[in-house]
């Protein structure tokens, strides 16, 4: 879930040693060109590993399978529709489970949460929680290609949406926190989001992440000042948010300010909390 449209030509590909990213036909201000569906397997296994099979799209699923080939689990970064209303029915169409935070969307017993590792032949998936965006985010962490899948905590371009009542501001900024320090320990060098072009450099992304952030509540705060709203009553207004995104967001492209008042939704609950 995007703040920013602009089309970059981006259109997947062959990433490092282990990645294949498909991308997904359903493109929108809000998903960029489409989701990246990624598929990982170590290079001297047929075995394989799918994050994210987005919509239920046929074309896109087939597409899906014949990249994947041999499927030993299926993992979801988070329970949103773009990327996981097609699990289920992929995973039963390669017979294997789906793994997920959220128990609704699992196939299978196993459940995927902080600090689970998924071992398939030589390829390692390390689990890390990464809440904020949504309660269920996860990102998957690929020590062997120092690399990090994000679904939508962190975007190939432009920056997320914290999908308040779900999302919640403070998660998200201890989840770009942890992220940063992964970053900064040179545990991982690339993001490999679930919208939007590959990030060879992680580090500097993740800084424009959390000061924008910081920038944007300052911004917020001086909307409410304008508007002679105090903290302690921010959260309390119905009409509010959407007279702070038209103060906010006037930069921003109309069509998304829905999805803008959403953040602003969690901006104004993190702020009335301090």
């Amino acid at each position: 879930m995007a703040e920013s449209s602009a089309p970059s030509g981006w259109a997947g590909g062959t990433f490092g040693a282990v990645a294949e990213c498909v991308l997904a036909p359903n493109a929108s201000p809000m998903t960029l060109e489409g989701t990246n569906t990624w598929v990982m397997r170590d290079p001297g296994s047929s075995r394989s590993v799918v994050v994210d099979p987005g919509p239920p799209d046929e074309g896109h699923l087939a597409a899906v399978a014949a990249a994947a080939g041999d499927v030993t689990v299926v993992l979801l970064t988070h329970h949103h529709l773009d990327h996981a209303e097609a699990a289920r029915a992929f995973a039963e169409r390669v017979g294997c489970g789906v793994r997920a935070l959220d128990p609704a969307y699992r196939l299978g017993s196993e459940g995927l949460g902080e600090g689970d590792v998924v071992a398939v032949g030589d390829l390692e998936v390390h689990v890390v929680a990464t809440p904020g965006h949504s309660s269920d985010s996860l990102s998957f962490v690929v020590p062997s290609e120092r690399t990090v899948l994000t679904g939508d905590t962190v975007l190939g371009r432009g920056t997320t949406v914290v999908a308040h009542p779900d999302g919640e501001l403070g998660a998200y900024l201890a989840s770009l926190d942890r992220l940063h320090a992964l970053a900064e320990a040179h545990e991982i060098t690339a993001i490999w989001p679930g919208h939007g072009p590959v990030i060879e450099s992680a580090l500097p992304v993740l800084d424009h992440y959390i000061s924008h952030r910081r920038e944007r509540l300052e911004q917020v705060r001086e909307a409410l000042r304008t508007l002679a709203v105090p903290l302690s009553a921010a959260s309390g207004s119905p009409g509010l948010p959407h007279r702070v995104v038209e103060i906010v967001y006037a930069d921003v492209d109309p069509v998304l300010w829905p999805a803008a008042e959403l953040s602003v939704r969690a901006q104004l609950s993190y702020l009335a909390s301090r």
